[in-house]
């Protein structure tokens, strides 16, 4: 099963041709810069703007084709705005329960307590929404997204309208809707955290049209993409919890190269993690190392690499079933030899843990 849209669409200097296939379990991110069509491509699977010629399919129910458009009040959607939009007039109670009336009593996959619970707002029903800050605001606006027992979870840049301390509160709880719900989320975005973070699946958008899309772990490190390069350029890793030293301080994860070691954390055993380890952190050596203080050392073969005139070269790896990203003078490239298919070993000298799958 999976969602299936097309939508060509023709605006005042911008063309719209986007085709997709993408799973109905998880988090799909859409991602791009400014202008490049994301709110447009929500706007028309929500059907709040229509496409003459468009097709969309949600598991095996045709929202819209040449011959039907089913209107945005019949679609199973809950929809998340960049501001939380809650009824200024009512509490928070009110502003949920708004939504469950909606849905067929039959219907009510998600129930209203459920939703609550996951973001978190018990303590805050009797509270109007002009007494509750940024954060809550949209953590009530989630929710009430959820209370319509929804075939699909659109959120578009949630986080945008929040300072960087908000979007660490509220980020946990969209986290829990990845771990706890079987709704498919499709997540708009331009945040390259939020991103690694969050998703399962990434659609790059460019210009109206999309250029790639595929797993996160594989887009990520394509080096026929721009996600590739820059400052964030970064790989995501998923590991699990295995072992807690309280000795030393530390905790190790396991994936599919090795293990790792992070520092002491109080996450359950076996628990599912993600981890983001940016390109400029991994150094490449021929052989591993001795008396050194970095702990994260593997076994690695270089998948791909491009050396033109720049002065660093990226290269792309592979560790275990995991894919990497290390990025080197073009001078240290060349003094390795660096080839395809070439052994070696990485040394990641800094990994961030995100939270949980």
């Amino acid at each position: 099963m999976s969602i299936k849209a097309t939508f060509r669409l023709s605006k005042k200097d911008f063309e719209f041709d986007v085709e997709l296939c993408i799973p109905d379990r998880g988090v799909t991110a859409i991602f791009g810069p400014s202008g490049c069509g994301k709110t447009t491509l929500l706007r028309l699977m929500a059907g709040l703007e229509r496409c003459s010629n468009g097709y969309l399919k949600v598991r095996d129910r045709v929202w819209q084709d040449s011959s039907e458009f089913i209107p945005s009040h019949k679609r199973a959607i809950g929809y998340v705005f960049q501001e939380a939009s809650l009824f200024s007039h009512l509490n928070v109670a009110k502003n949920l329960e708004y939504g469950v009336k909606r849905v067929a009593i039959a219907e009510q996959k998600v129930s209203l307590d459920h939703a609550v619970a996951l973001l978190g707002i018990g303590h805050l029903l009797n509270r109007n929404a002009h007494q509750l800050s940024g954060g809550e605001k949209q953590r009530v606006a989630i929710a009430r997204a959820l209370a319509v027992s929804p075939k699909v979870l659109l959120m578009d840049e949630p986080l945008s309208a929040l300072d960087q301390t908000l979007k660490r509160e509220i980020m946990p709880y969209l986290e829990s809707l990845h771990d706890q719900l079987d709704i498919p989320i499709i997540y708009v975005s331009h945040s390259p955290d939020e991103v690694a973070r969050l998703a399962d699946h990434l659609v790059l958008l460019d210009a109206g049209k999309v250029r790639a899309d595929g797993p996160i772990g594989s887009m990520l490190t394509r080096l026929d993409l721009p996600l590739a390069y820059g400052d964030d350029a970064a790989a995501v890793i998923d590991a699990s919890v295995v072992v807690h030293d309280d000795h030393y301080g530390i905790t190790y994860l396991d994936f599919s190269g090795g293990r790792f070691t992070v520092a002491r954390n109080t996450l359950p055993l076996g628990r599912p993690v993600r981890l983001r380890v940016m390109a400029r952190d991994v150094s490449l050596t021929l052989e591993r190392q001795m008396g050194t203080s970095i702990l994260n050392i593997f076994p690695a073969v270089v998948e791909e690499l491009i050396i033109d005139d720049q002065p660093d070269v990226t290269v792309r790896l592979r560790v275990g079933s995991t894919l990497l990203l290390s990025r080197v003078t073009r001078k240290s490239a060349s003094l390795l030899q660096l080839t395809p298919k070439q052994a070696l070993y990485v040394q990641i000298k800094s990994v961030a843990l995100l939270g949980g799958n």
